[in-house]
């Protein structure tokens, strides 16, 4: 019997069901055997011609272009078999909103980031006979929506974080309309658009009041719709939430006498027209029940979750009427046993002195409910809880929020460090991945360009990021500049496009960071096949690339000038004239006293003006070579040829400016290595002479690592890759810092920013929620696994398991969801065999290479294969 379509899609995110534009792409699993399929589609229950296509991956919509709030269910046929259906919707479009903008009568004058929230609301009659109801909403600030006391849909911090000059997201889902009075209430708080921004704390700059627009559209079973939308005639006050900030907190006090309703304003609120965002919502995705609750003074408790996350509290357990219950959260506990948060404050660059916070408070009322801070979000372990009456563990839950992000891969072996590893890097993401990629969850929140860059290729291996990455893209498209320039984060509040006199502004443009423009959609197109991804990133691409060059071009370091006041030949094509946050969180040195320091701190000018020129020029080489590709793969000819040679032209200087003939570079450290083998800097006559080196510069830091956020990716599978995978294994399992064992051996639940994220007197430093040095478990996918796509593949259509095994070692085994079907891999170690199982998906093709060198081909199917070991695997 053929098999049954399977895994029906289409690219656009929803909270109860998926909401698209005018013509989204399709998308299911291949099946075997099928060569065309044929779609069949009802839109507001009318049949639709069906169609036949090729292909399965992003399939054009094949229909006319939908209207506004139209109900699709579409299905596959091939052969005898026919898929379920799978539905969604269409979103309600700019040009079919009838609704205003509404914003409140604001009636204090807290500071930014401690703002009140405030209600909107409105009461409309329905009529008997209510077939459905769906509510279509955004907001300028984090909202909140209730039809009759009761929340709408289950996305949180919506409308989410974009940029807002330029995109602003809907959201759509169902309502309880009642048949006679109902009411639609609306809780607005200032959310990303006038919060905090950054580790200093600093405004968000988007201009303008918070604001909502709304429609509830009613079906009546007679066929007839009513609309209610917000217009002048809704009223607002303010709410019984007064202190919201996303980063500061949550105040609500249930006691608080409820204003009298104003009108609201209307016409203030300038945004951008709605779009339907192709990522899945933000949401509550796990509770975790307190691991214990320890009382350590008079009406102070400390509550240990035993996972660091993103979230917040659930209080079930409010107290006696006026009972002020106060929740401080945080990443680690002093050696009192008391929270401690002072390892994320921060000094800005005018000196002033930010100290870092996450309270939440609530007043009781004395009657039953449920404290839940919605208007906020926070990084913890642990929180300590005060409050002048009795607290009962069972009272306390964690919420996990964030990014509801479907499962693609995992991975496990004989050895429990490993499985930790890989458990710690997964909640290092996940409690970053908060509708953007942020570089942590506690300080500064922000979708910085350089973490995310190193980290993407190990998220596709987690988890099915192609919507939430693109999202996240067209923000960093938003902010870019107009000479080209890509902001170091994104969506950036701080707006450094319109205000170039800030120090940030000045240090935009850096290799690695703005990089990921480039670099993020190719491997998303690699891991998914999404051409339409390179496209839509297309004019980025070339505007960021133009930039760099011609600042190579233009700009030299201040010692080539010394070297020689007329740039040599080889200087136009070398990245040194401007700002590079370099290696960045290399390990510390230590000084005299034994104790790590931090060279950036001591000497910050010296940082800033060092020559970082091999950086520059790796990361110039990499993203224009990789440009050409994707000209290639988008039919522009001409431009892939001229980045082509534009690239060759780039690692000859690189190689002219920085390698010597015995295969070392000018800088000689060890990212400097890792980074010229893993991006193919180094002639292959000398790669085996660069290998030694980096083999030995590992020795000679004792077998430890002194890579940074950019190389330490690639640091392990580059010594496999190039036969020296017994040392990768030795600084994988090396326990003292710096070292990833050493990080869970001090207790870590996620990745710390620095190698001594907490040092051996106990004592934490920076953040402990930091995922980029997690990308090391990428490693544990492609060589311990031995699973890895072939270079000229996408979407995995074609892949190689090779397995790298380790003595210590008895079994590993995984899976991976991709376009083409769920790749199983599982290996076993008895008596001096390997024995290998790979389950290869339909319409794929696969290598199996086994230690010994023997190779074969697989098609769709399960395979099994085996060989002798060598003494000492």
């Amino acid at each position: 019997m053929t098999q049954q379509p399977q895994g029906l899609r289409i690219d656009s995110g929803g909270d109860q069901f998926p909401v698209s534009g005018p013509a989204p792409r399709l998308s299911w699993l291949p099946v075997a055997g099928a060569g065309r399929y044929r779609l069949e589609a009802e839109v507001d229950g009318e049949a639709q011609t069906q169609v036949e296509v090729d292909g399965h991956r992003f399939v054009p919509w094949p229909w006319a272009p939908l209207g506004s709030a139209r109900r699709v269910r579409w299905r596959v046929r091939t052969g005898d078999a026919v898929s379920d259906w799978h539905a969604f919707e269409s979103g309600l479009f700019e040009a079919d909103w009838t609704a205003e903008w509404i914003s409140p009568v604001e009636t204090g004058n807290e500071p930014f980031g401690q703002r009140p929230a405030y209600t909107l609301s409105t009461d409309f009659e329905a009529r008997e006979g209510v077939r459905s109801a769906r509510l279509y909403s955004t907001a300028l600030g984090v909202y909140e929506a209730f039809v009759n006391g009761v929340r709408v849909g289950t996305a949180e911090l919506s409308p989410g974080s974009t940029s807002y000059d330029r995109t602003l997201y809907a959201q759509a889902a169902a309502a309880a309309v009642l048949p006679g009075a109902n009411r639609i209430e609306v809780l607005l708080s200032d959310g990303w658009v006038r919060g905090e921004v950054g580790a200093f704390r600093e405004p968000a700059g988007w201009d303008g009041p918070t604001g909502v627009r709304l429609e509830l559209h009613v079906a009546y079973e007679d066929g007839t719709r009513q609309v209610v939308r917000s217009d002048g005639s809704w009223t607002s006050h303010r709410s019984q939430v007064v202190r919201a900030g996303l980063m500061d907190g949550q105040t609500v006090d249930l006691q608080a006498p409820q204003e009298d309703p104003v009108p609201v304003l209307t016409g203030r609120a300038e945004a951008p027209p709605v779009d339907w965002s192709p990522a899945p919502p933000v949401r509550v995705v796990e509770t975790r029940p307190a691991v214990s609750l320890k009382q350590i003074d008079d009406g102070t408790w400390i509550a240990d979750f035993g996972q660091n996350a993103s979230g917040w509290i659930a209080l079930s357990d409010l107290g006696p009427s006026g009972t002020r219950t106060v929740i401080e959260y945080g990443e680690h506990l002093g050696p009192d046993g008391d929270l401690t948060t002072a390892h994320l404050d921060a000094t800005s660059p005018e000196g002033k002195e930010v100290v870092f916070r996450q309270r939440d408070e609530v007043v009781s009322s004395g009657a039953p409910g449920v404290f839940e801070p919605r208007h906020t979000v926070h990084g913890f372990q642990y929180a300590r809880i005060t409050r002048d009456a009795p607290l009962n563990a069972d009272a306390v839950a964690m919420r996990v929020v964030h990014s509801d992000l479907a499962p693609a891969g995992d991975f496990a072996c004989s050895d429990d460090d490993l499985n930790r590893l890989h458990e710690v890097a997964k909640w290092s993401f996940r409690g970053n991945a908060v509708d953007i990629p942020t570089d942590c969850p506690t300080r500064e929140r922000i979708g910085w360009t350089g973490d995310y860059q190193v980290f993407a290729p190990t998220a596709t291996r987690l988890y099915d990021v192609l919507g939430f990455s693109r999202k996240w893209l067209r923000s960093v498209r938003d902010d870019q500049w107009d000479d080209g320039r890509i902001a170091s984060f994104s969506p950036d509040g701080r707006r450094t496009k319109l205000n170039p006199q800030l120090r940030l502004a000045m240090m935009t443009g850096s290799a690695g960071w703005a990089d990921a423009i480039v670099l993020v959609p190719w491997e998303l197109y690699t891991a998914y096949g999404d051409s339409e991804v390179l496209a839509e990133n297309w004019e980025a691409m070339v505007r960021w690339v133009e930039w760099a060059l011609g600042n190579a071009a233009s700009a030299r370091h201040a010692s080539r000038i010394e070297r020689s006041a007329e740039p040599l030949p080889h200087e136009r094509y070398l990245w040194d004239g401007s700002f590079h946050w370099g290696e960045w969180c290399e390990p510390k040195p230590k000084g005299p006293d034994g104790k790590s320091y931090d060279p950036i701190q001591v000497n910050p000018t010296a940082w800033f003006t060092s020559d970082k020129g091999e950086i520059g020029t790796a990361y110039l080489y990499r993203s224009t070579s990789v440009l050409a590709r994707i000209a290639g793969l988008l039919g522009r000819a001409e431009e892939a040829a001229r980045y082509g040679a534009t690239a060759a032209r780039v690692l000859d200087a690189w190689r002219t400016e920085f390698l010597d003939e015995h295969g070392h570079t000018a800088v000689d450290n060890q990212p400097s290595y890792v980074r010229a083998l893993h991006f193919g800097l180094i002639p292959d006559e000398l790669r085996e002479r660069a290998v030694d080196r980096l083999a030995a510069l590992i020795r000679e830091a004792d077998t430890h690592l002194t890579t940074g956020f950019l190389a330490t990716a690639d640091l392990l599978p580059v010594l496999a890759d190039h036969g020296r995978a017994d040392l990768a294994y030795e600084l994988l399992f090396q326990r003292t810092e710096p070292s990833w064992l050493g990080m869970l051996d001090r207790g870590a639940t996620t990745i710390w920013e620095n190698w001594d994220g907490v040092d051996e007197d106990g004592e934490a430093h920076e953040s402990l929620n930091h995922y980029s040095k997690g990308a090391v478990i990428r490693f544990l996918h492609t060589h311990t696994l031995g699973l890895r796509q072939d270079e000229d593949s996408a979407a995995w259509e074609s892949f190689t398991v090779a397995p790298f095994p380790h003595a210590s070692l008895t079994w590993a085994r995984g899976h991976l969801d991709t376009p083409q079907g769920t790749i199983r891999v599982d290996w076993a170690v008895e008596g001096g065999e390997l024995a290998l199982t790979v389950e290869v998906p339909p319409g794929t093709s696969a290598t199996m290479a086994l230690p010994d060198g023997t190779t074969r081909t697989a098609a769709p199917g399960v395979h099994r294969a085996a060989c002798r070991l060598d003494e000492g695997h």
